[in-house]
């Protein structure tokens, strides 16, 4: 579902990201770890096609990066979600109007998009909130408006960013049972952290680690269903 092979990449003089090889497959749950400037967060941006290729290969969800060109990235971003630490949500907007957008974007009829919409705020017990304008939420709630945004197209893969950074342990911990219920349901997932709580709590997950741009890998693998 996800490959590297010898990426590498530089902001100038500062090689963020060198010679990275690896793999995720279909179904699996991978942390992404190291410290802050690692290269975690230009590896995620990489494959979510915000950065361009400099060096290396890469593939995800049958997308070659490569070769994909700009006009492809909004089908790209179909099937590839992404979850920030930060949320990246409008405040000003309601829960609803928020989970909404991608689905707009996509030209959805809105009785479909209605139906996707009010069964993911189920799934994520924000049915209470759905009119109430995302700035008055708490945190932990503003994040689960996010993955409720990035889960509504029915992504195959979910890139998450240090999506618990904000949080206390007893929401980050929460918030992981959220991605493991996604996760079960054969969503790949590839989660950028420092939190070694969140990857404690998670032992069935990879663990790849980032040091200085070069990657490491260390603990098992768990395909949902067993596909790889």
């Amino acid at each position: 579902m996800i490959s590297a092979v010898h990426l590498s990449h530089a902001f100038g003089g500062h090689k963020a990201l060198q010679a990275v090889s690896f793999r995720v497959h279909k179904g699996e749950f991978a942390f992404l770890t190291g410290r802050s400037g690692a290269g975690k967060t230009t590896l995620l941006r990489i494959l979510h096609g915000q950065l361009p290729l400099q060096a290396g290969k890469a593939r995800i969800a049958g997308y070659d990066l490569a070769s994909l060109r700009r006009g492809r990235l909004p089908l790209l971003r179909r099937d590839v979600a992404v979850v920030f630490q930060d949320f990246k949500i409008l405040p000003d907007r309601t829960v609803a109007e928020n989970v909404r957008l991608p689905l707009e974007v996509c030209g959805l009829p809105d009785g479909q998009i209605a139906r996707r919409v009010d069964s993911v705020l189920a799934v994520l017990e924000l049915e209470r909130a759905a009119n109430l304008p995302c700035a008055v939420l708490s945190g932990g709630e503003q994040q689960r408006v996010a993955i409720a945004r990035a889960m509504v197209a029915g992504p195959k893969v979910i890139l998450a960013d240090e999506p618990t950074g904000n949080l206390d342990r007893d929401m980050a911990l929460r918030l992981m049972d959220v991605f493991k219920q996604f996760h079960a349901h054969g969503v790949t997932i590839l989660m950028a952290t420092h939190n070694h709580d969140i990857v404690a709590a998670t032992p069935q997950a990879r663990v790849l680690n980032l040091e200085a741009g070069f990657l490491g890998q260390a603990g098992g693998a768990c395909p949902a269903g067993g596909a790889a």
